[in-house]
């Protein structure tokens, strides 16, 4: 999934279909257009994810029918399975990856068929039956870890591998399950603390307002983002005003790429475009009066000045007690 030089960049469609195929196919043109690597979904059955009396999240009750219970809400929001395939084949057409996150263990053997990476979301870190069918497949697992601790993290990684996922197709996601995430509850430097603790690739799921903490997290070394992302924050359902519309995703896809473009090597020496004006911009040790043949230099008659095309001040020690081999005017190069 991910390469050594890409950050993956993932539009999060997630529910912001509202149930529609329609719908799925403009955000499938949406992301492409604003530059995602990778369009995904959310596939599940009702009836084999929650229960009928589930209580909804806050931000759920706040940003749907309040009085809809989560099986209600989550029934209207549920594409078939073929819907799927359509998707899938309408993303091949506009040369976009098709992922969808699986929330139960028969939409994720559904999907085996049409995915070569399977994305695990925060509600499944901790259901170790999903995590096991799953690493089966023996395919590359993103992981989302949202509400989750160092330990809960330890066990699903735990759980992959040692059900048949090697280790180095895992990319562990730091995530803040809120919608929106106040910035203040983000901890982006956990992520680091992931890599280090578990030595694995790591990345970001990003539920906050705007772009800025999708770009941070590329610049502290993060693979993988995923952003929500809707045609129209203002539309009704769950997530649509944690995610961004497609000017604004366009606007971050281009923002990380510029980052990961200026990240560099790590090598620190004169990049090219530097070399052409260090001789300009440098000094250069020159005779601060009038010098005569034989006369020795010293911090009386020498001093340093721009360009630097003589010899460097590097060199001031070695310089000053040599004595002048000819005259030189003020300002100009010494030599030795």
């Amino acid at each position: 999934m991910t390469d050594s030089d890409k950050v993956i960049i993932i539009a999060e469609a997630g529910v912001n279909h509202n149930g529609s195929l329609d719908m799925a196919y403009r955000l499938v043109d949406a992301a492409a257009s604003a530059g995602a690597d990778v369009v995904k979904f959310q596939t599940w059955k009702t009836e084999r994810l929650v229960t009928r009396d589930a209580g909804k999240a806050a931000y759920q009750i706040k940003t749907t029918d309040g009085s809809e219970s989560q099986f209600d809400m989550l029934k209207r929001l549920e594409l078939p399975y073929d819907d799927f395939r359509k998707i899938k084949a309408y993303c091949d057409k506009r040369r976009i990856r098709f992922l969808s996150t699986a929330d139960e263990i028969e939409s994720a053997i559904f999907l085996n068929q049409l995915q070569d990476i399977f994305k695990v979301g925060s509600a499944e870190l901790t259901d170790l039956p999903f995590l096991e069918k799953l690493a089966r497949f023996g395919k590359p697992v993103i992981l989302s870890t949202g509400m989750g601790d160092m330990g809960e993290i330890s066990t699903a990684v735990d759980t992959l591998v040692r059900n048949g996922c090697p280790k180095a197709g895992i990319v562990v996601l730091h995530c803040t399950t809120e919608y929106p995430a106040p910035y203040e509850e983000v901890n982006l430097a956990a992520m680091r603390t992931i890599r280090d603790a578990f030595d694995v690739a790591v990345g970001y799921s990003d539920h906050t307002v705007g772009i800025e903490v999708s770009v941070a997290a590329v610049a502290l070394g993060a693979r993988v983002i995923e952003k929500h992302f809707t045609i129209d924050k203002k539309m009704k359902g769950p997530d649509h005003t944690a995610s961004l519309e497609p000017d604004e995703f366009a606007l971050m896809v281009r923002s990380i790429r510029n980052i990961e473009r200026a990240l560099g090597d790590g090598i620190k020496r004169p990049s090219r475009s530097e070399l052409k004006n260090r001789l300009i911009v440098r000094k250069s040790i020159v005779a601060s009066r009038n010098i005569d043949k034989g006369e020795p230099f010293t911090a009386e008659n020498i001093t340093v000045k721009r360009p630097g095309t003589g010899i460097s001040p590097v060199k001031w020690h070695d310089v000053v007690g040599k004595i002048a081999g000819r005259a030189f005017k003020e300002d100009e190069a010494i030599s030795i």
